[in-house]
């Protein structure tokens, strides 16, 4: 018996004043009690109670003893309680750590949704594009694409896809022949990521192909282009390689839902939109250090942000518009 359980059993029977019924109240057997007081007894190298054979007294020893244990013990009750309700009400700070891009996109509405649903968590937000170990620098949570993760100690969930394009700029693509196959990517200069992040090369699977070849060999209808890229400039930020783009610089893979306006106002193209690119997306996982004896802010924020990604709110309602009046002849007569 430990040390702690041997000065709740000593509370007991002073409060008690009876070895049976501390151990009633405890649910052990008066021996065992018995034993626990002796132990504690030798280990203090006092008597702690005088017995007979029908009551029990406290030495004076004792009676200082009981002071302080009993302060220990509902100081540490009261502790083991605190704990206990961080684990079931989401409350304190919460660490998270988030994929720079993805963040300015995609999290606002997510931390200002999750704020409103737990008013009690703080949230601690850094933002990296680089590889994080969420266990060595603290972090409770990270929402982050799967090159950064450094760590196998960790659960992960994916939350959304971000679908990638191949897009340049229309100045860049001016005065040159827009690429009809895939191969004709090679006298074109890209800007890339990394090569910690993406393999600097793409594949492509021919749409056209594929349709022709539905009823002939998988493989065939399955085949895979692959093109290496030619580049000179690589980074590892998706929004600083569209700013590049932009510029000039080359064409870029960039997620498709950062470049919308660009390509709906015609400053930024699509290349060989009807080939289908392989590995066209991104996923944005969740991740965690432990499933086990998760924190309440923790499980809050997981529950919370899967829900989110997988019905984000709806936008608001468009008011309802009230047809305007047709004018009689007579009035329109009056106003001429």
């Amino acid at each position: 018996m430990d040390h702690l359980e041997s000065l709740r059993i000593f509370c007991a029977v002073v409060d008690a004043r009876s070895f049976t019924r501390a151990a009633q109240a405890m649910g052990l057997s008066t021996p065992a009690v018995s034993r626990s007081i002796s132990d504690l007894e030798e280990r203090l190298g006092v008597r702690l109670f005088h017995r007979t054979t029908r009551h029990i007294a406290l030495t004076e020893a004792a009676e200082h003893f009981y002071t302080g244990c009993s302060r220990v013990i509902n100081e540490l009750d009261a502790l083991e309680a605190d704990a206990g309700q961080h684990s079931r009400d989401p409350s304190g700070v919460l660490r998270l750590v988030a994929h720079a891009t993805a963040a300015v996109q995609l999290l606002p509405a997510l931390i200002n949704g999750f704020r409103v649903a737990c008013p009690n968590v703080q949230v601690e937000l850094t933002l990296a594009e680089r590889p994080v170990d969420l266990v060595e620098e603290g972090y409770d949570l990270g929402i982050v694409l799967p090159y950064m993760l450094t760590s196998d100690q960790t659960i992960t969930r994916v939350i959304n896809r971000i679908p990638l394009v191949v897009a340049a700029s229309a100045e860049y693509m001016k005065g040159r022949e827009a690429p009809k196959t895939p191969e004709d990517l090679a006298t074109l200069d890209f800007v890339t990521m990394l090569t910690s992040i993406r393999e600097p090369k793409l594949r492509f699977r021919n749409r056209a192909s594929h349709a022709r070849d539905a009823s002939a060999d998988d493989s065939h209808a399955k085949h895979e282009i692959v093109v290496p890229l030619r580049y000179d400039i690589s980074t590892n930020s998706a929004a600083f390689n569209k700013e590049l783009v932009l510029g000039g610089a080359g064409l870029g893979i960039l997620p498709r839902s950062m470049i919308e306006r660009e390509l709906a106002s015609g400053r930024l193209v699509r290349i060989l939109p009807e080939f289908e690119l392989v590995d066209s997306e991104i996923e944005l996982q969740l991740a965690w250090r432990d499933r086990r004896l998760m924190a309440a802010k923790v499980r809050a924020f997981v529950d919370f942000a899967t829900t989110f990604f997988t019905a984000p709110p709806a936008p608001a309602a468009s008011p309802t518009l009230t047809p305007p009046r047709k004018r009689s002849r007579t009035s329109t007569a009056q106003q001429i």
